[in-house]
């Protein structure tokens, strides 16, 4: 992949990220892996990854829901993440990874369905659903490191308000992907000269950034949850198609 390329590969993820709070790593891992592998990919973007997220968590730090947080997302995504981490060794990803893909993209018209219908911001999960939403995402993430449709399936029926939501996961990306960078650190992934590499893409990052700001701010609160809901359905057919093409 060239230059051009990445910056224009990090550009239009992270435009994805700023406006709906999820999808970065998705769109960024599944189309550079065409031309790069996996873990270079992870290398270089969880950094940029972790600069935006902190910024959107500063930026919206009054509208994160540290209560929803703490005592439900992330101890049982930490849990997924570490089940999914072990996995690696022995798990057939171009199995797994498109399976999970069309869960994805069932769940996700099932949900663009209700949010098209509906005039009111659906209900959260019973207790069993959120909990196995949540450790399936953290299994997913610690495989794939895109474990963001199901926590965004769980955290769009708990968190309605707009600003919430994106804030609230932003700061989940900030831990989640902390917990992933020593592996990264570990495989080589993540070096000195790739932090630069990394720093460099803060430019395509700011240009990004810049513009999904902007389309947040001009969604309302039922527009967000049909774009979100959308945004699921492309982020699972991405899955399919790019392990199918992997």
């Amino acid at each position: 992949m060239t230059t051009a390329g990445l910056w224009a590969l990090v550009a239009l993820s992270f435009l994805v990220e700023a406006a709906a709070g999820f999808g970065s790593m998705v769109v960024a891992l599944t189309i550079g892996a065409l031309f790069l592998p996996v873990d270079a990919l992870l290398g270089l973007l969880v950094p940029v990854n972790l600069a935006l997220s902190a910024y959107l968590v500063a930026r919206g730090l009054r509208h994160v829901d540290w209560r929803f947080l703490s005592r439900r997302v992330v101890p049982l995504m930490t849990v997924g993440l570490l089940l999914g981490t072990a996995l690696t060794q022995g798990l057939d990803a171009q199995v797994a990874k498109p399976a999970f893909g069309v869960f994805v993209v069932v769940v996700a018209l099932w949900q663009l369905k209700s949010a098209l219908g509906a005039t009111t911001a659906p209900r959260p999960l019973p207790e069993a659903g959120r909990v196995a939403g949540l450790l399936g995402a953290g299994v997913i993430h610690g495989i794939f490191a895109t474990g963001g449709p199901l926590a965004v399936f769980v955290s769009a029926r708990e968190l309605p308000d707009k600003h919430a939501f994106r804030s609230t996961l932003s700061a989940l990306w900030v831990v989640m992907n902390a917990l992933v960078v020593p592996r990264l650190v570990q495989v080589g992934a993540v070096t000195g000269e790739t932090l630069g590499q990394s720093a460099l893409l803060l430019v395509p990052l700011a240009a990004g950034t810049f513009v999904g700001e902007r389309l947040h701010a001009a969604l309302d609160e039922r527009t967000f949850r049909v774009a979100v809901a959308a945004l699921l359905v492309v982020a699972g057919g991405i899955l399919v198609v790019g392990s199918r093409s992997g």
